[in-house]
């Protein structure tokens, strides 16, 4: 596919006003990250407009990218420690973020709980814990942070966040006074929560989850049922697990006063939410919403004239990609034309445009350009639709 020359580009700045493009893509898994995909789609725009000024904005939802996204944009460094993993005696290094000047930790779950940190054939929710969440939070308390923004995606986990308390120093004890085990089968079992030992400066400190997932923590749409079958869950442990999250979520009433279940995103990350909510105080938001806000995203849109954004994949029967489609709220609230480029898409790219949607879309994977190639020559398909998409879009006008 043919970029269009410096001509058409000095034309088409010229005819739309178009003087300011901002750059918002989340990653494309697998194949770039927000701040790759940020670049290419920047040297995209330059190609078609090589006059317009391009301000980069990589975003993320929430989930894999967080740190890497919002740890720059909020003036700190990424750290990396080594903290439990999901298996029990498992050890992994994780990366998390520190801004000291704000003194706001960026953490994701997934960097110490991931799915992806455990073989297939090792997977087991029964088992797997966030111990390694609690290690990164007391760690970054430690370093003296006071606000922690905590995304919560991705993870191996149905402990209800147990094992990231009991890092922090909650007591977690059966019947007999004994201290449980790691894992969310262990929950069946509690009888006692004692929040005596919790680390005193979770007392003060500000915790915001950015969390997209609204299941309650147990029933049909619940931790157990919903994700436990993609963490390697049977029908039986499902089950089982389920009604361990139902006891555990009478314990914390009982231990707190807060009953988890009527908070939508208690489920998510397999109760890690519930968790957070009854011994962080947290505060479950957007994810897309708190990486927007965190990172001032409408500053930057304020002086824009073009948005361009992306993703791996949208689906018009979920709300689009959840990163892009914050980007396109915001971008339409505020009057602005919003493009988007994206590995590939369900549907017609008919259902994405109109009112609240795009103004257009393109895809990275099309009839020419089967999935293999896109995914292996990434950056350079992504330039070359942006530009192309940008091209289009002016040749027909904005108001077409």
């Amino acid at each position: 596919m043919a970029c269009s020359g410096d001509h058409e580009g000095h034309t088409g700045l010229i005819r739309t006003g178009v003087h300011t493009v901002l750059v918002a893509p989340d990653s494309f898994k697998g194949s770039l990250s927000a701040h790759e995909a940020a670049e290419a789609m920047g040297e995209g725009v330059l190609h078609t407009l090589p006059d317009s000024r391009v301000i980069r904005h990589p975003v993320s939802d929430g989930g894999e990218g967080l740190c890497e996204v919002l740890t720059p944009a909020l003036g700190g460094t990424i750290r990396r420690s080594t903290v439990a993993g999901p298996l029990p005696g498992q050890r992994v290094e994780a990366r998390w973020g520190y801004a000291a000047a704000s003194r706001t930790a960026v953490i994701e779950m997934a960097e110490a709980a991931g799915l992806l940190l455990v073989p297939p054939d090792r997977r087991d929710p029964k088992l797997t814990t966030t111990r390694g969440v609690g290690e990164l939070i007391r760690l970054a308390l430690e370093e003296g942070a006071r606000t922690l923004i905590v995304g919560i995606g991705g993870s191996a986990t149905t402990d209800g966040g147990a094992g990231m308390a009991q890092a922090l120093g909650i007591r977690f004890l059966d019947r007999n006074g004994q201290p449980l085990g790691p894992g969310g089968a262990a929950l069946a079992d509690l009888e006692t929560i004692d929040g005596s030992g919790l680390l005193p400066a979770l007392r003060t400190a500000g915790v915001i989850v950015a969390c997209d997932v609204r299941n309650p923590l147990t029933g049909p749409e619940g931790a157990a049922a919903v994700f436990g079958p993609q963490k390697g869950a049977s029908s039986a442990d499902v089950a089982l697990l389920d009604a361990a999250l139902q006891n555990y979520r009478r314990r914390l009433r009982e231990a707190t006063g807060i009953d988890v279940q009527s908070v939508p995103g208690s489920g998510a990350a397999g109760g890690l939410g519930a968790g957070l909510l009854a011994f962080c105080r947290a505060e479950l938001r957007s994810g897309i919403d708190v990486v927007l806000d965190a990172t001032r995203f409408d500053d930057s849109l304020r002086t824009a004239d073009l948005v361009l954004t992306g993703e791996g994949r949208i689906d018009a029967q979920s709300g689009y990609g959840k990163a892009v489609s914050g980007v396109v709220r915001r971008s339409r609230a505020a009057g602005k034309p919003v493009l988007a480029v994206v590995g590939s898409m369900s549907g017609n790219p008919e259902e994405y445009t109109g009112a609240d949607g795009f103004d257009a879309v393109a895809t990275l994977v099309n009839d020419e350009t089967p999935v293999e190639e896109a995914m292996a020559r990434a950056a350079e398909t992504l330039r070359v639709r942006v530009a192309s998409l940008i091209r289009s879009y002016l040749d027909r006008g904005p108001d077409a």
